[in-house]
């Protein structure tokens, strides 16, 4: 059904190291006709990704611009017209700017002035540019915006960060086998061409993606439980969400949406930094049952000490086999926890499965603190 977009999405994945999610957001916001943020420092490869849109959909017009605090309007929306302005005409010669793009990249898109942030506003939200007064539909399907840090309260940037559907951090490669990958690779690794048609026509099969009652169900769930802890996103970010689900089902080879899909809400959801790990956790607990809650918490927070280990004993400072003793002790009582509730479900083969490899990679930590 979408072979055509899985085959970019794996060379992608080829291309850029540890970058599965973003990869896979770039593609949902494509089918979805949403907007995506790239939030993290600098040398992340969040601009050499974001630009690849142009690249990638054959016969688009893809805008990609930096802006400063000094930046005018001039550079998203073009110069002002001298003919017209001779007789007290306000018009801008649109072409080739921003407001013709099928797509665009914006980087530090937060360092956009009050002389810019209204058009962009009406640009990102609505689709239209008003030129002189005139409204002009805009083709933009998609926008990707990119910033080093998040805003700041009181900045009068909550307007364009609420305007980005999907919002990822971007962190620097974390596994050591990836990075030294990563900079042994010398290859020019080509991507795969969709024609502008063929996404269209992508979009529409993506918008007919189902979506049970059931679904409906859970996602009313996580937003009363969202309520509960004082997260309140808006019903309109509730209801462009559905998109993304659509999108990430069809990406995914299937014609129906599916509670695994629900995860994708975790970089939806939050209004506020700091309400990312409640609104994960939230999500997480609501749209899995009890026992696949427990085995997504704890195989995330066991991988988390399994990496951690691995890089204390590459540092190897003096107080790395304390560390790695006090991770393995943690690492023994996550493990006792899926051994308990294996024995209280005996009917989840799942548990027995997570078991068993946290027991293998507890092995290979008591030797290595052994031998350390």
């Amino acid at each position: 059904m979408c072979e055509q977009l899985q085959t970019i999405r794996q060379q992608l994945n080829e291309r850029f190291y540890d970058r599965e999610e973003e990869i896979e957001a770039l593609l949902i916001a494509l089918l979805s006709r949403q907007h995506l943020l790239f939030i993290g420092p600098a040398g992340t490869g969040k601009s050499v990704l974001s630009s690849m849109l142009g690249s990638i959909v054959e016969g688009s017009h893809c805008f990609q611009h930096l802006l400063t605090p000094f930046s005018t309007p001039e550079e998203l929306f073009g110069v002002l017209s001298l003919k017209d302005l001779e007789q007290g005409i306000y018009k801008r010669n649109v072409t080739n700017m921003l407001p013709e793009a099928h797509f665009a990249f914006i980087d530090e898109i937060f360092k956009a002035n009050s002389a810019i942030l209204n058009s962009l506003l009406t640009l990102i939200n609505e689709r239209i540019y008003y030129n002189n007064g005139f409204p002009i539909a805009s083709p933009l399907l998609t926008m990707v915006g990119s910033s080093n840090e998040y805003i700041e309260e009181g900045e009068g940037l909550e307007a364009l960060f609420d305007r980005f559907l999907l919002r990822y951090e971007v962190n620097y490669i974390r596994e050591e086998e990836a990075f030294i990958a990563m900079l042994k690779d010398e290859r020019k690794k080509g991507i795969s061409k969709i024609t502008l048609d063929a996404l269209t026509e992508h979009q529409q099969r993506t918008d007919k993606v189902a979506i049970s009652d059931t679904i409906f169900k859970v996602v009313a769930k996580i937003r009363q439980a969202l309520h509960d802890e004082g997260i309140r996103p808006s019903d309109r970010r509730f209801k462009q969400s559905l998109s993304i689900l659509k999108a990430k089902a069809y990406l995914d080879g299937r014609t129906e949406v599916i509670r695994e899909d629900l995860t994708i809400l975790t970089n939806i959801l939050w209004e506020t930094i700091e309400q990312k790990p409640l609104t994960e956790q939230i999500i997480n607990e609501v749209a899995f049952d009890t026992v696949e809650a427990f085995i997504h918490r704890t195989a995330n927070e066991f991988e988390m000490i399994i990496l951690t280990a691995r890089n204390a004993m590459l540092q190897k400072s003096p107080f790395a086999k304390s560390e790695l003793s006090q991770l393995l002790l943690q690492g023994k009582t996550l493990f006792v926890e899926v051994q308990n509730m294996s024995r209280q479900i005996p009917s989840r083969p799942e548990l027995h499965s997570l078991k068993t490899e946290m027991h293998k990679q507890l092995l290979r930590i008591t030797s290595d603190v052994i031998g350390f």
